[in-house]
């Protein structure tokens, strides 16, 4: 299978509550590469790059939330890298 990559960016109460930790432990379980990083927004975005199935898998993870958040919305769009990547990162 070919890798493809997506951007998403989840709307709620997702900052404070340890979502980018989480989204990031979900991605490395799933062999995901890329990251994830809160935005002024009080929105988080993620970017992930990895197999189809592990993407879909990801993105229903994500409309569900960790422990303590409350996800009241999602939007995907093709993403590729500019650069090769090797893991998924939390950016601060």
């Amino acid at each position: 299978m070919a890798a493809t990559g997506a951007s998403f960016l989840i709307s709620g109460r997702v900052q404070g509550v340890s979502f980018r930790a989480y989204t990031r432990a979900k991605a490395v379980r799933l062999g995901l590469v890329g990251q994830v990083r809160n935005l002024p927004t009080g929105q988080v975005e993620a970017l992930a790059w990895g197999e189809e199935t592990s993407l879909e898998a990801f993105r229903q993870w994500l409309s569900q939330g960790s422990p303590g958040s409350q996800v009241t919305g999602i939007q995907d769009s093709p993403w590729q890298p500019a650069n090769p990547l090797s893991s998924f990162e939390v950016v601060f």
